[in-house]
């Protein structure tokens, strides 16, 4: 019954992860004849809607490192994700291992005052 249960989820997972892939539609060419992107980001969009609505806007500043490519700049992004989200399971572990040894020690603290007072 559980590898049954165990199985239907791995199922689940892997069809989660591989359906959006392959149905995804591509985007046809723009003007300019080069192939649209997949996954691109809201920041061209956000571009896109700022030109159309302040076409003489001039930004304040420009990137340090621009990444050669959108593949290079997903890359990093995931990166981030990845770290970020290392990062956030890392201190639950240690906030959770620490309660659980504060409720060890307060447990054998109640056990030695009980089998202290009991002589």
């Amino acid at each position: 019954m559980k590898g049954r249960t165990n199985l239907a989820l791995l199922l689940a997972v892997v069809l989660l992860v591989v359906l959006p892939l392959w149905l995804v539609e591509r985007p046809d060419p723009g003007a300019d004849g080069k192939p649209g992107e997949i996954f691109s980001g809201a920041d061209n969009q956000a571009r896109d809607a700022i030109a159309a609505v302040a076409p003489d806007y001039r930004p304040w500043f420009s990137p340090l490192l621009e990444p050669a490519s959108s593949e290079i700049a997903s890359l990093l992004f995931a990166l981030q994700a990845a770290l970020g989200a290392g990062f956030i399971g890392y201190y639950l572990g240690v906030v959770t291992t620490r309660e659980k040894f504060r409720r060890q020690a307060d447990r054998a603290t109640e056990k030695a005052e009980e089998g202290g007072g009991a002589h």
